[in-house]
C-alpha cells in the first residue's frame, strides 16, 4: 500500500515530493525525443504484452488519483513528474518532456493557480500559470475531442483567444490592453479535416463555431473550412452570409501552400449535413441537441469550446433537477436519475467526460477535463472530507474510466486487455455505489477488489 496521505502533506507543505515519487518508480528505459536528459519513471507490470501508457504526474487530486489508480490497476506505465513546483524549476521544460513522449498518454489536470517557491525561497505564482497552452505547442496539438453524450466538441487548440507572448503584452497609460496571438494556420486547417472527417463517418449533424463577422482569426479558420469542403458531398444547410475563403483568400491560400499535396485525397466522397452558425448560438442549440438526443459534431475555436463543453458537462443535473421540479408542482414524486436513465439520456454530472488531444506527430494525448480538485485535497488533509456532511469526498472514477480509454487507444486489438478493464471498471463502480468512501477508504477497498494486471 503506497501512503497517499503522506504524498498529500509532501506536496501541500511544499517538500521533496520528487525524492518521494522517485522512490516509488524506476527510471524508464524510453527518453522524449530531443531530451536526453528528461526523466521519466517507469512501474506496473512490463511484461511486454500490451503496450505502456504515459503519465504525467501533476498537482492534488489529479496527482493522488493518478497514483493510487496505477497501483491498483498495475498495468504498465511510464511516468513524467509536471506538479506545480517541478514545471516551476524546469522553466516549464518537463511539459516538453511529457509533450514529446512516443507513446499513447494522459495529461491530468494541473493547477493553475498555484504557489511556489522561486529559487530565493520566495513564493511566487507558478511559471506558465496551468500550462495547457505551452504543453499544446511543445507537443504539436492541434486540436482535442470531447465527447459526451450524442455530442462531441471539436476544440481547435491553436486557436487561443488568449495572450500567448508576454513579452507584446502591456498595458499603456491610456488604460489600453495590448496583447498579441500567433495562431498556426496549419494545424487550424487539421482540426477543421478531423472535423470533416467524424461528421462524414458518424452520420452526426455538423456544427461550425466560430464567428468570422467579428473576429478576423476566426475569418481564417472558418475560410479554411470553406475551402475544406468545397468540391465534396457535404450539404451546407445554414451558410454564412459572405464567404469567409474568398474575403481572406489571400491569407488562406498561404496556409495552404504549406499543407501536404495530398491533404484533400479522398475528401471528395465525404459527405454529411454542416450548419454554420455563428459561435454563440451553438450554446442554445447544445442545449436542445442534448434534450432531442441529436447527434452533433460541433467544430470551435478553444475559448468557445472550453465554455461549450463545461457547458455540455453541466447542464445535465439542471435539467433532472427541473424535470423534478415540474414534476412535484403536479403532484408527481419521481426519481429523476431513474426517468433521465429511462428516458434513455447517457449524460451524467460531467466527472466520466473524457478528451483527447490529437498531435501533428505522435500518439493522442487522452486528457482530464476536471480540475485538479486542489480545494477537495483540502478537506482530506483537514481530516474531514465530507466537511460535516455538506460535501461528498473526491470520485476518482475519472482516472479509470480516462485510464481504459488509453490503454484501449493502445491497445486496439488485445480484446483481453479490453474486458480485463471494462471488468475493473465495474468493481470499481462496486465498491463506490450508495454512499462514497473517503478516498483512502476507498483506495483500500478497490486494492481487495481489483486483481492487477499479469496476476
Amino acid at each position: 500500500m503506497i501512503d497517499l496521505l503522506k504524498i498529500a502533506k509532501i506536496e501541500s507543505s511544499g517538500g521533496n515530493l520528487f525524492k518521494e515519487l522517485s522512490n516509488l518508480f524506476e527510471d524508464a528505459k524510453i527518453k522524449p525525443s530531443g531530451y536526453p536528459d528528461a526523466v521519466v519513471w517507469q512501474g506496473g507490470n512490463h511484461n511486454g504484452i500490451i503496450n505502456p501508457v504515459a503519465h504525467s504526474l501533476t498537482d492534488a487530486y489529479a496527482l493522488l488519483g493518478t497514483i493510487a489508480a496505477i497501483d491498483i490497476l498495475g498495468l504498465p506505465f511510464y511516468a513524467v513528474p509536471m506538479w506545480s513546483q517541478f514545471r516551476h524549476d524546469t522553466k516549464l521544460e518537463a511539459l516538453a518532456w511529457f509533450g514529446n513522449i512516443p507513446t499513447t498518454s494522459i495529461k491530468w489536470s494541473t493547477a493553475g493557480d498555484a504557489y511556489v517557491n522561486d529559487e530565493n525561497g520566495n513564493k511566487v505564482v507558478v511559471m506558465g500559470k496551468s500550462g495547457n497552452a505551452h504543453l499544446r505547442t511543445q507537443a504539436g496539438v492541434y486540436c482535442n475531442v470531447r465527447p459526451y453524450g450524442p455530442i462531441t466538441v471539436v476544440r481547435s487548440m491553436p486557436c487561443l483567444p488568449y495572450s500567448q507572448n508576454k513579452t507584446k503584452f502591456s498595458v499603456n497609460d491610456d488604460g489600453i490592453v495590448h496583447s498579441e496571438m500567433n495562431s498556426p494556420g496549419v494545424q487550424m486547417a487539421y482540426a477543421n479535416r478531423l472535423f470533416l472527417k467524424l461528421v462524414n463517418s458518424s452520420g452526426a449533424i455538423g456544427r461550425i463555431a466560430t464567428k468570422p463577422t467579428q473576429a478576423m482569426e476566426d475569418g481564417i479558420n472558418a475560410g479554411l473550412h470553406s475551402w475544406l469542403i468545397k468540391d465534396t458531398k457535404f450539404e451546407v444547410g445554414r451558410k454564412y452570409a459572405v464567404d469567409p475563403f474568398e474575403e481572406h483568400k489571400e491569407s488562406i491560400e498561404k496556409i495552404i501552400k504549406l499543407l501536404p499535396s495530398d491533404f484533400k485525397n479522398g475528401m471528395e466522397n465525404w459527405s454529411g449535413r454542416i450548419e454554420q452558425h455563428i459561435a454563440d448560438t451553438n450554446y442554445g442549440l447544445l442545449v436542445w441537441d442534448l434534450i432531442n438526443k441529436q447527434n452533433t459534431i460541433v467544430l470551435s475555436t478553444d475559448l468557445d469550446g472550453d465554455r461549450l463543453t463545461d457547458l455540455l458537462a453541466d447542464i445535465s443535473d439542471p435539467l433532472r433537477a427541473y424535470s423534478g421540479m415540474v414534476a412535484n408542482k403536479l403532484g408527481k414524486d419521481i426519481n429523476t436519475k431513474k426517468l433521465w436513465e429511462e428516458m434513455g439520456y447517457k449524460t451524467g454530472n460531467g466527472r466520466d467526460m473524457t478528451s483527447v488531444m490529437y498531435r501533428m506527430d505522435g500518439p493522442p494525448i487522452h486528457e482530464q477535463t476536471l480540475g485538479s480538485a486542489d480545494a477537495m485535497l483540502l478537506r482530506l488533509l483537514d481530516g474531514d472530507e465530507w466537511v460535516g456532511g455538506t460535501k461528498q469526498p473526491y470520485d476518482p472514477r475519472i482516472h479509470f474510466v480516462l485510464i481504459r480509454d488509453a490503454y484501449i487507444d493502445a491497445n486496439p486489438d488485445n480484446k483481453n486487455l479490453h474486458e480485463w478493464l471494462n471488468k475493473s471498471l465495474n468493481k470499481f463502480d462496486k465498491v463506490y455505489e450508495g454512499n462514497r468512501p473517503g478516498f483512502l477508504e476507498g483506495y483500500k477497498s478497490l486494492k481487495k477488489a481489483i486483481t492487477p494486471w499479469g496476476k
